[in-house]
């Protein structure tokens, strides 16, 4: 079986004698389509997040077709489309069972900590393969698990219809903010250096963010740099909710004094939680109010991959790759 491996920092393989995987009894096994490159990949190809072994089966944000299916995996059936949900939460520890599925301290991280999902099959858990409609553009899916992160973000910080937003960022994430955030009402005003990205955004409906531009209550942050949330600090209004997405091991360019002076509330938000939060934003896709697609700038055939991840990080949306042909 076909996959693409990861043998070394920065070399991936394209092999194809991969065993072909056994289902466990809750398990479907599914038949790549299309899978989404994303900033962790890239930190697992870079060399920057350590795998369990190599070689290693790389990324995560994958579709595809059921193509076998568990002795327990009922109501699950051949040839049903889904996409995966790639944290796989114990569902029974203390986090799990307040809800918290996101902060699982034995959850499987797929493509991480768990093999990876870029190969012809791969085997699932079935409640993590959520079956989706056929008429959904495949481009939709190929950016549907990034989706959810950032609806999930903006649903945890409370905003409301006819508040304005500061989004810090206007790669995948922060376009999927702002098509977040556009569909519930709200106005996006990004800040973001990269004018490419930042024509994406303004042609979401997203306004650019001006020298002037003051007293924000909201701000989410998708950069996953520090400097960048230190230069927008001042563009806050007091009592501001800023929402933290993106990742960075720099302390927080935040003091007390400013926090409590400036009566701050600082929440991150990752990834999202099961089930709910996956159901929720298939709800909006499937209702055409947001098309993640948008995030897309760059497709790859599958023998192609190991160019994908190499130029990922130059382009200006987001990279997918398909499955095999």
């Amino acid at each position: 079986m076909k996959a693409v491996v990861l043998t070394a920092p920065r070399r991936l393989a394209v092999v194809d004698d991969l065993p072909e995987p056994v289902p466990g009894p809750g398990d479907v096994v599914v038949a790549l389509e299309g899978l989404g490159v994303c900033g962790s990949d890239l930190s697992v190809y870079e060399g920057h997040r350590a795998v369990p072994a190599l070689p290693w089966v790389v990324g995560h944000e994958a579709f595809g077709r059921i193509v076998a299916t568990g002795s327990a995996a009922t109501g699950r059936k051949v040839g049903e489309r889904v996409v995966v949900e790639p944290n796989y939460a114990c569902l029974d520890c203390a986090d799990c069972r307040r809800g918290l599925t996101s902060a699982c301290p034995h959850r499987a991280i797929v493509g991480m900590d768990a093999p990876g999902l870029l190969a012809e099959r791969f085997a699932v858990p079935a409640g993590f393969a959520h079956a989706v409609p056929e008429e959904l553009d495949v481009r939709d899916l190929a950016a549907f698990e990034p989706y959810v992160v950032a609806r999930t973000a903006v649903k945890r910080s409370g905003i409301t219809k006819g508040e304005r937003a500061l989004v810090l960022g206007a790669g995948a994430q922060g376009l999927l903010v702002c098509q977040s955030l556009l569909a519930l009402g709200a106005e996006p005003v990004v800040v973001e250096l990269h004018p490419g990205r930042l024509a994406r955004a303004v042609s979401l409906g997203a306004t650019a963010a001006g020298d002037g531009d003051r007293g924000f209550l909201r701000l989410y942050e998708t950069t996953g740099a520090a400097q960048a949330l230190a230069a927008a600090l001042p563009r806050l209004a007091p009592g501001a909710t800023l929402t933290l997405i993106g990742l960075d091991s720099a302390p927080l360019p935040l003091t007390m004094e400013q926090l409590v002076r400036g009566q701050l509330t600082v929440q991150g938000s990752l990834i999202y939680d099961h089930p709910h939060d996956f159901r929720a934003a298939l709800d909006d896709v499937t209702a055409e109010r947001v098309h993640p697609s948008v995030a897309l700038t760059t497709r790859y055939a599958f023998a192609d991959a190991p160019h994908a991840f190499a130029e990922a990080r130059s382009q200006p949306g987001k990279t997918w790759i398909e499955g095999p042909r």
